[in-house]
């Protein structure tokens, strides 16, 4: 392997392991355990802690609670809070120990990226639940929570076999969160406000009150329809 290849797999690793531990860190864990131990894949030293079998136990063990919690509506929402504290710097130490024997510089900017990295695909995952979670049927979150399963597994895979194809894929998955993470955002600020409003820990929605006035006055005859037209739109820029 030349030099450029290594510097490519070494990158690669980094990004997978931080990627997929910010969907399913136990499925991650797991998958790196097992195929190192197997001699499928040649971990770094930093990083054989994960063949240790114990280690290996205890991600399989928490993989199997994260799938049933996965795939229960609100359930999913609540695992995912507690897990900020959990898949974030777990990314971060993978990542950074997935550049192997390094200066400790080197190593902390590794971990700083993978942490970031991890804390963007969790959020996707948790805001993405938070918008599924408003439908009433179970069978959105079970399809959810087998694509993301299928995601870890398919990109650690790609990670380890064809570096850069994952990369190239990385790269134009982090660009496209540039754009829907604000855009989760709004929608998960909606529906904890539609909550807060159920149980009666927020109070009434300006927006909506005013969208109900607006319809009151072109009903009577206040406003006309272009007017109303127009207050909507600035209602919505607001």
């Amino acid at each position: 392997m030349t030099e450029y290849d290594a510097l490519i797999q070494t990158i690669a690793l980094t990004m997978g392991v931080a990627w997929a531990s910010g969907i399913n860190l136990y499925a991650a864990v797991a998958m790196l355990g097992l195929g190192g131990t197997l001699g499928y894949v040649d971990l770094p030293p930093t990083l054989e802690v994960v063949q240790d079998p114990l280690v290996i136990l205890a991600a399989g063990f928490m993989y199997c609670v994260e799938f049933m919690a996965d795939k229960t509506p609100g359930v999913d929402t609540g695992w995912d809070a507690i897990h900020t504290f959990i898949r974030i710097p777990a990314g971060a130490a993978l990542a950074a120990g997935a550049v192997g024997d390094v200066t400790p510089a080197l190593a902390i900017a590794a971990g700083l990226v993978g942490g970031g990295v991890t804390a963007a695909t969790h959020a996707t995952k948790a805001g993405s639940r938070v918008l599924i979670n408003t439908s009433p049927e179970p069978f959105s979150n079970w399809a959810a929570s087998f694509a993301e399963d299928l995601a870890v597994f398919a990109g650690l895979w790609a990670a380890l076999q064809h570096p850069v194809v994952f990369l190239a894929v990385l790269a134009v998955f982090l660009l496209l969160l540039c754009w829907l993470l604000p855009r989760l955002w709004r929608g998960v600020r909606l529906v904890l406000r539609k909550v807060g409003g159920w149980l009666g820990l927020t109070g009434t929605d300006d927006r909506d009150r005013h969208a109900r006035e607006l319809d009151r006055l072109t009903r009577s005859g206040v406003l006309s329809e272009t007017e109303a037209a127009a207050a909507r739109a600035r209602l919505k820029s607001a």
